[in-house]
């Protein structure tokens, strides 16, 4: 039985929550602009100084990988350790706490 703490949030509180979710897509946005501009450098130096070998694939195909992942977790593509899955440890935290405490008393 999968149960999510419900919480009443304040306009405060929502706005903050809105801003963090900005500020991660904005280091997103940041992160795939270097990837591109970067990587665009590198294939014009590697195909300028040494087209016999072809070296930018490398850090063309791992910063890729990041940038994918990076995007996937900012989009919460795949709900796994996402907000659900946070509040639903928070609130087995909360009772484990209640319990031991309350155990001792």
């Amino acid at each position: 039985m999968a149960m999510i703490m419900e919480v009443n949030l304040n306009e405060e509180d929502k706005y903050y929550l809105a801003k963090k979710k900005v500020e991660s897509i904005k280091g997103f946005y940041g992160n795939l602009t270097s990837y591109i501009g970067v990587n665009a450098i590198l294939i014009f130096i590697n195909l300028y100084t040494s087209p016999e070998y072809l070296w930018f694939f490398w850090p063309l195909i791992w910063w890729g990988v990041g940038v994918v992942f990076h995007g996937l977790k900012v989009f919460e593509v795949f709900p796994v350790l996402g907000k659900e899955w946070e509040e639903k440890k928070i609130k087995e935290f909360m009772d484990k706490e209640k319990e031991s405490r309350d155990k001792w008393q």
